[in-house]
């Protein structure tokens, strides 16, 4: 979102649209980093333009050069009446060597049914990048995230842009508070939080999450939210 303060573009619509000509740039650096650097990147979304529409789009950067997308598959009123945003069709779930994940951007994270629907496909952790222009949008995202975790018995992972561009229609103002979620049981921290940065501050966190853990919990004899689905009444599908 930054990269719009040099834009000369006044028009949010048509800056989106410039601002999707870095996309080539985006990728390569990113690319480089999680080669140069031996990790994996879950980058920021960047809008993508593709057969002239304008889509809201999370990548996942392998270490061994490779590249995954997924598409925001819920636009918000406010992307679809300042951007022109269009919503994917395709849900995911992506290999790494570190487990099975999901990229949810923003809001997506608010509806539970896709959470449900990789937590199926076997993900482990949902990354959540988002930007939020007030708190009560931000909390929107925090508190949904926890709870994805704690459905699911899966880890979630947000990450949001802070800081204000006042000069920009639309990212005038942002607010967030990155955190790494967990599960709420005796395996996990107390509070489910396994780290979290101040609010509405830039900086970092670092957290452990261990997937042998979290294999377990999923078979422990207490807690069983995932397990204990009443499939014989409801399900989820996805329409082809």
């Amino acid at each position: 979102m930054q990269l719009l303060s040099f834009l000369e573009e006044r028009s949010p619509s048509l800056a989106v649209r410039k601002l999707s000509t870095f996309t080539t740039q985006y990728m390569e650096l990113f690319t480089e980093l999680a080669v140069k650097y031996n990790v994996n990147i879950i980058g920021g979304s960047h809008f993508v333009e593709k057969n002239n529409r304008i889509y809201n789009v999370g990548h996942l950067f392998r270490r061994d050069g490779t590249i995954a997308q997924q598409y925001k598959l819920h636009i918000s009123p406010n992307e679809r009446k300042w951007w022109g945003i269009n919503g994917g069709s395709k849900l995911e779930v992506f290999d790494t060597d570190c487990g099975k994940i999901s990229i949810q951007l923003s809001s997506d994270i608010e509806y539970p049914e896709i959470s449900r629907i990789v937590a199926e496909e076997g993900a482990q952790i949902i990354f959540v990048p988002f930007c939020a222009e007030d708190r009560q949008a931000f909390l929107r995202v925090k508190y949904c995230a926890q709870a994805r975790a704690i459905e699911n018995q899966v880890f979630t992972v947000t990450s949001g842009t802070v800081g204000n561009l006042t000069h920009v229609d639309n990212v005038d103002i942002q607010y967030a508070q990155s955190g790494v979620y967990t599960p709420t049981e005796f395996s996990f921290p107390r509070d489910g939080i396994a780290g979290e940065c101040s609010e509405n501050t830039e900086t970092v966190i670092m957290a452990e999450v261990d997937m042998e853990i979290l294999q377990r919990h999923r078979k422990s004899k207490d807690v069983l939210t995932f397990r204990d689905r009443r499939t014989d009444i409801y399900s989820l599908q996805i329409r082809s």
